[in-house]
């Protein structure tokens, strides 16, 4: 369901609901209580937190580990608690000393941030970085691992521009930082880079983290402009354990955009060409109903991983199948995963990780309009077709009453034959020598190795009114990447209170592609769709390329803290790219971080509700080199065939002409980037909060700079261009509202990000984005400094004229007349804010898990409105052009039929969403007869996905951009595959 909203405000009430709390102390006879806390060995705990239980009255201890306090009364309870160590309560009752020794807690100890090429306890973190919730990943029927990450982390914009099986995930970690090179993320696997998570299965996941600023991510130097993803599999826990997780999934699309019947249409053609349409015509076809069908997702994971304290593995299979709500869209993957890690001598340990995965997915088309896919063609075709096939030929109609329109069933009937097929093998060996407790050496080598092949086949059609001859295409790709990384640490404690650590290491990375191509046509049927069955192989069409560029690395890091109080961290690395001119391919890439436990002062003491508060601040820089081709700064050429089979050119050879100008002093895109944060443990553990304000500063931008006419070469140049900003302010609040037999816990965040193109140099103004025919070639979109990327450019619309039924543009130069000089910006694709709003409740075995998600300020620029609203030609429209003006002095906002539209704020609309993502309901059985077949977990599930959407915008979906990853194009919406509404069955066993 799909609700519309006047006006779209976040509720403040969800900040209200994380701070509900019991302030009520009964009056009773007081005790003062003194005592001393000390840890396991019996040294004395400073800073532990006391509290009177079912309050917020309490004390700290001090440097000696005494504490005193005042309670009501004999039945009063006392909470120890202290970051590392477990919790502990205790009944006062008579006693006026209480000495209390509190255990570590291995569970939290454990709980690290891994962070580049090492790792930290969470309380010792001094840059932002956010850490992704998995534990209900297999719960959730989500393909990628990047829709894990959507609305879980501040200033991580995560949103699917199509709703494609298998569609990419757009990530965007504190905005736009490149106009034309990659603003992805570095996704790190097991401490492999790798470009893409289509591999992974997210079952398999066990920690996510990002590293969200400079100072965070600047040990990755080169790539790591975009941020980093750093992702952990699972690993065996000592024990056997076998995990199987099924899922089951029916989809439908969420939004429909209705047509008009049979007898609005030919009132709607007698507008625009009278007669074209007979009469007495009638509706023969709902194409939406035969575009449109259920999508059906299967998802089987089967784990099993043991181990003893000299050796665990941990091995996984598992099966994806999901099949589109149009019938030839589908991605299906194989997955499998071994992790094996052995402590093959005291000071030698060893792992394995073997990764491999096949994947496929069909090249159905979607998105270009009325002229392309089954998407807006499923609104477009003719409700007078009579058939879909003629029975007489046998062929697909393609002609309706003179109207040569695609027919949406041949193009995803065709589809089908599209295939898009990758199979990857990541291998990753190391090996860990402890030289001394404190001195360590891990050393890895990895073969990321990836065999594609995309194929496809359109069949020969001959008739009346077409004479296809078929064609096919076959092209197959090897990539084979190496990445060598050896790093030593060395990690000491002096006098139990000072912690220093520095690491160094050496990276290496070579990368080597191929490939192969070759296209034919003049099929004689459809029985055989291999190539060796083409009469004709296309001479332009075959052929085959390579490339390699590989980057060499140095890295290292200082970190000092004092007590977990002041803490210091500085990261340097140097990077030199094969990319790049070999005067300036080296980039060297600092930062520098720290942070002050406040709550460990002595004057924070008496601030009992405050259990931990910590500010943190960092500088850092980060490279950027993708985006640009493996030799951009070299010259290249085109080489181009000659027809020596042609008499009198037996001799010929190859002609080879410039295709590019050389750029000679090409280098880093560098970022540059000030991070200040906050965080805050608060009431006995209940509430944590991370606040944090960045400023994102990008110079030399890498560009595709387009030259003056007349260029000797080619119409553009790789340079170094241009500056970007980026600034914005994120908050986490994670609060534990209930505890006990019923549990409410609430996860909200919420960022806010402003981008602007700063400066450019060779061109100033750049247009992109060519949409809809019913513009005539117009590009509407437009970037240029001083705005944000991906502007909306066309006319002011002031609404439809009531005499003319026009649409009017304002004269915005005010010269009395409209000319294109009248276009200005119209319209932001970039949101104001985005958020994320999780509630987990359980009681005894049930579980409910809600999951909100949105964004609120971003316009989309509704392109498919011109195909479905046109009113241009013979093809059918949507229900909304039967408000389309009429008659003199008719007040409407949908102008006449026929008239001729510019790209303008008629097509801009509010992009604001909420949507109900995910909602889950499970119940885990246990005890009784599971515990005698040694059952551990027996648990069924449903999950609702996108059951509800809140939004003013009028197209299928709010969640869009027809250009995909693209920074510089944002929030068009041009007939693009719709997300849909999805209900999966699940069962998740071990034992």
């Amino acid at each position: 369901m799909r609700t519309r909203l006047l006006k779209f405000k976040i509720p403040l009430f969800f900040l209200v609901l994380l701070l509900g709390f019991n302030l009520s102390v009964q009056a009773q006879n007081s005790i003062d209580v003194r005592g001393v806390v000390s840890d396991a060995s019996g040294d004395p705990l400073p800073g532990v937190n006391i509290v009177i239980k079912g309050t917020l009255q309490g004390t700290l201890t001090d440097p000696n580990g005494n504490y005193r306090i005042t309670v009501p009364g004999s039945d009063a309870v006392l909470v120890f608690s202290f970051i590392g160590y477990n919790s502990q309560e205790v009944t006062v009752g008579n006693q006026s000393e209480i000495n209390v020794s509190l255990k570590e807690d291995l569970k939290q100890l454990d709980e690290v941030v891994v962070i580049g090429y090492g790792s930290v306890a969470r309380k010792d973190v001094t840059t932002a970085v956010s850490t992704v919730s998995t534990k209900e990943i297999d719960e959730r029927p989500i393909v990628s691992a990047a829709q894990a990450i959507q609305g879980k982390a501040a200033g991580v914009n995560v949103y699917q521009p199509s709703g494609a099986p298998g569609g990419e995930m757009v990530i965007r970690v504190r905005g736009t930082t490149s106009f034309n090179g990659s603003n992805s993320p570095l996704y790190v696997v097991d401490g492999v880079p790798v470009d893409n998570l289509n591999f992974l299965s997210p079952m398999d996941i066990a920690s996510m983290q990002i590293l969200k600023d400079a100072s965070s991510a600047a040990i990755y130097g080169s790539r790591a402009a975009n941020g980093v993803i750093l992702i952990t599999t699972k690993q065996a826990s000592g024990e056997a354990k076998i995990s199987l997780n099924t899922q089951f999934g029916v989809s439908r699309v969420a939004n429909q955009i209705e047509s008009l019947n049979a007898s609005q249409y030919k009132e709607l053609m007698d507008e625009i060409r009278p007669g074209a349409i007979p009469e007495g015509t009638t509706d023969q076809t709902d194409w939406f109903n035969e575009v449109y069908g259920t999508g059906i997702t299967q998802n089987y994971q089967l784990q099993i991983s043991d181990g003893n304290d000299k050796t665990r593995y941990f091995i996984s299979g598992g099966y994806l199948n999901e099949k589109g709500v149009l019938s030839s869209a589908f991605f299906r993957r194989y997955n499998l995963r071994s992790n094996v890690e052995s402590q093959v001598r005291s000071w030698l340990n060893i792992g394995l990780n073997l990764s491999y995965s096949d994947n496929t997915r069909n090249g159905v088309t979607t998105g270009a309009g009325s002229n392309r896919g089954g998407v807006v063609l499923a609104v477009v075709n003719l409700p007078t077709a009579s058939n879909i096939i003629d029975p007489e030929t046998g062929l697909y109609n393609r002609t309706f009453f003179g109207q040569n329109i695609v027919n949406p069933i041949e193009s995803i009937e065709n589809g089908k034959n599209n295939k898009n097929n990758e199979n990857r093998l990541i291998a990753s060996g190391s090996s860990t020598i402890t030289f001394l407790p404190e001195l360590t050496l891990k050393s890895s080598f990895t073969l990321d190795r990836r065999n594609g092949k995309v194929t496809g086949f359109n069949p020969p059609v001959h008739g009346a009114d077409r004479d296809d001859w078929g064609n096919a295409w076959d092209t197959r790709s090897t990539n084979t990447l190496l990445v060598f990384d050896n790093v030593l640490t060395y990690k000491k404690t002096f006098a139990d209170k000072h912690n220093f650590e520095a690491m160094a290491g050496s990276s290496w990375t070579d990368s080597q592609w191929s490939q192969s191509y070759i296209n034919g046509s003049h099929y004689k049927d459809d029985n055989i769709h291999t190539l060796n069955a083409a009469n004709k192989i296309s001479w332009n069409g075959t052929g085959s390329g390579a490339s390699a560029w590989g980057i060499m690395s140095v890295f290292g890091r200082l970190s000092y803290n004092y007590e977990s109080k002041y803490l210091f961290t500085f990261n340097i690395r140097e990077d030199g790219s094969s990319k790049l001119h070999p005067d300036y391919r080296w980039g060297t890439f600092p930062s520098f971080s720290a942070a002050w436990r406040m709550s460990s002062e002595e004057f924070m003491q008496g601030l009992t509700w405050i259990d931990d508060l910590k500010i943190r601040g960092g500088w850092g820089q980060t490279g950027n080199q993708s985006g640009v081709g493996d030799y951009a700064y070299l010259q290249r050429y085109n080489i181009t065939r000659q027809a020596w089979f042609e008499t009198g050119k037996e001799d010929a050879l190859p002609l080879i002409t410039q295709a590019n100008l050389r750029t000679s002093d090409l280098t880093w895109e560098t970022t540059s980037q000030i991070n200040l944060g906050l965080d805050a443990t608060l009431f006995a553990d209940r509430v944590t909060i991370a606040m944090d304000y960045y400023s994102k500063h990008t110079e030399d931008m890498l560009m595709y700079v387009s030259l003056p006419a007349g260029a000797a070469a080619s119409s553009n140049i790789v340079r170094n261009e241009g500056e970007m900003m980026n600034r914005g302010v994120e908050l986490s609040v994670s609060s534990h509202n209930f505890t006990g037999a019923f549990t409410w816990n609430t996860d909200f965040n919420i960022s806010h990000n402003t981008n602007e193109l700063k400066s450019l140099e060779l061109q100033q103004i750049y247009y992109d984005a060519e949409t809809t025919d019913a513009f005539h070639q117009i590009r509407v979109v437009r970037n240029e400094p001083g705005r944000a990327l991906g502007g909306f450019y066309g006319y002011i619309s002031d609404g439809v004229d009531p005499e003319t039924g026009e649409l009017m543009y304002r004269d915005t130069n005010e010269d009395g007349k409209i000319t294109a000089s009248d276009r200005t910006y119209i319209g932001d694709p970039n949101p104001a804010f985005t958020f994320g709003l999780t509630n987990s409740f359980s009681y005894k075995g049930f579980s409910v898990n809600v999951f909100l998600q949105g964004a609120v300020g971003n316009d989309i620029f509704n392109a498919s409105k011109g195909d479905v609203m046109g009113m241009y030609d013979l093809k059918n429209q949507s229900t909304e052009v039967l408000h389309r003006w009429r008659t003199p002095g008719q007040i409407t906002d949908v102008p006449k039929a026929g008239f001729v539209m510019q790209p303008s704020s008629y097509f801009i609309e509010d992009g604001s969403y909420l949507r109900v993502k995910d909602i889950t309901f499970s119940y885990n059985f246990s005890g009784g007869i599971l515990n005698k077949l040694g059952v551990s977990r027996l648990q069924p599930y449903v999950t609702a996905t996108n059951l509800l959407t809140l939004t003013d915008y009028s197209g299928m979906d709010p969640e869009v951009n027809q250009w995909g990853n693209s920074g510089a194009v944002q929030g068009i919406d041009w007939g693009t595959y719709p997300h849909s509404k999805t209900f999966v069955f699940g069962l998740n066993v071990e034992f």
